[in-house]
């Protein structure tokens, strides 16, 4: 079941560098850089797969993912978890294929987008509620 990304959850979010977390089907776990990473809508963030070979094998055979931003100057901190659906067409990709095209410089075209549901989010800040749900 999806959860709600509050309003402050998604101003947080903007701008930040993210890391990715998946595993293939044995469980090996990957994680990857991402600064595409945006919330799409209360329920649901996204990212574009530029080079994420293993990101996309992942997810096309287990899509639970967890996603980890940080704010280092503030030391504020939260993991989104859930499933994710690789889009490789229509509004969202071509909405993130155009934001693409505005990058400082140039990148390829995505292979896809990963649309993730949320289904809990987690404090990752130091201090008494790190590691707590919140949502």
């Amino acid at each position: 079941m999806a959860t709600s990304i509050s309003k402050e959850l998604q101003e947080f979010v903007k701008g930040k560098l993210g890391w990715v977390a998946t595993a293939n089907q044995e469980g090996m776990p990957n994680v990857t850089p991402k600064g595409t990473i945006q919330v799409l809508d209360e329920n649901t963030i996204i990212f574009a797969d530029l080079f994420s070979l293993k990101t996309r094998d992942n997810l096309q055979n287990n899509p639970r993912v967890a996603v980890t931003l940080v704010d280092q100057e503030k030391f504020i901190g939260y993991q989104f978890k859930g499933k994710a659906e690789l889009i490789d067409s229509g509004p969202i990709y071509e909405k993130v294929r155009e934001e693409l095209k505005k990058a400082p410089k140039p990148l390829p075209e995505p292979k896809y987008v990963a649309k993730i549901t949320v289904e809990e989010i987690y404090d990752q800040s130091p201090g008494p509620n790190a590691g707590k749900k919140i949502g």
